[in-house]
């Protein structure tokens, strides 16, 4: 059983990252006609309408959709779920919001590579709270920032004003998969998830509100971008975040999740070839490499290992 859970795991979590890698794509292009306040509430109040119906049909029928341990909707403690919904939605949404922004100052496939340095944030941040990592997931997080290094090497590695902004988004990212790995086992993964949304889009919205100007035409020309980070980004990715990351390792999880990268620097390239994106986006043949090495990595880190799953208390 426990296999058949981690084999589950591994593959929400690939299409979160598949799905994630993607968005980089939209959520530049949704910076030419929104700005990133109002996008980012946009985003994330579409995430939060697209799961309310499911919530409901699952608030009536525990089953539908239900992993053999998922605590149904009903039987969520009401205090954790809010809790958790706020912290993450605040973490996300602040997340989010500063990669939104350095998208507009950087390349994705630079905004790729940094978001993912979560990965070897994630086990950082795991030490100060009292977890431990098998040696590979070390091997394999190496390996990995390694791969995207080479995947980015053209671009140069200073910090500029773009990258420091992403920066700062990987380290909240790190603390939002930290997040979802304390709540999640505990709650409803969909309850949870169309919280964390609702919060992340009235944070947003408010500041949209202050400090921006929102207007109609912006939402006309940005309703692809906006459908893709709403609906899969948002609605499908995070929830299968969540449903991945329950009672699984979190460092690996972040291993998994960090394909994102390559998925950008590939997305990317087939964007501007196909004149979605206005700056060259061609892979290298040291790119390529970076991201072979980083399938390899991902791949060694879900050998049977078992204390690799395990996880550390």
């Amino acid at each position: 059983m426990e296999k058949t859970h981690n084999l589950r795991s591994s593959v929400y979590l690939s299409l979160t990252a598949l799905i994630w890698g993607v968005a980089f794509v939209f959520q530049s292009m949704g910076n030419d006609y929104m700005q990133p306040l109002t996008f980012t509430s946009s985003r994330y109040f579409l995430g939060f309408l697209v799961l309310l119906p499911i919530l409901l049909i699952k608030y009536r029928r525990p089953t539908f959709l239900a992993d053999s341990d998922e605590i149904p909707v009903k039987q969520a403690p009401k205090k954790l779920t809010a809790l958790g919904g706020v912290l993450c939605g605040l973490a996300l949404g602040t997340a989010t919001l500063f990669q939104q922004y350095g998208l507009k100052y950087t390349t994705v496939g630079k905004a790729g590579f940094i978001t993912t340095l979560y990965i070897i944030l994630t086990p950082i941040f795991g030490l100060f709270l009292g977890r431990k990592c098998h040696f590979t997931v070390w091997i394999g997080a190496a390996a990995a920032v390694f791969g995207m290094y080479l995947l980015c090497i053209t671009e140069g590695l200073t910090i500029g004003n773009g990258d420091l902004l992403v920066l700062i988004c990987a380290v909240i990212f790190t603390l939002h998969i930290m997040l979802v790995d304390r709540f999640a086992p505990h709650t409803n993964g969909v309850l949870l998830s169309c919280v964390q949304f609702f919060v992340a889009s009235f944070f947003c919205g408010a500041g949209a509100l202050i400090f921006e100007s929102p207007a109609p035409e912006q939402f006309v020309q940005s309703l692809i971008p906006i459908l893709y980070t709403g609906v899969m980004s948002s609605g499908v990715a995070y929830t299968l975040q969540i449903l991945g990351q329950r009672n699984f390792n979190p460092t690996v999880a972040a291993m998994i999740m960090s394909l994102e990268s390559v998925i950008s620097a590939v997305a990317s390239y087939i964007a501007y070839a196909l004149g979605w994106l206005s700056t060259d986006q061609t892979l290298s043949a040291v790119q390529i490499l970076g991201c072979v090495i980083m399938f390899a990595a991902v791949i060694f880190v879900q050998l049977p290992f078992d204390k690799l799953k395990r996880r550390s208390d």
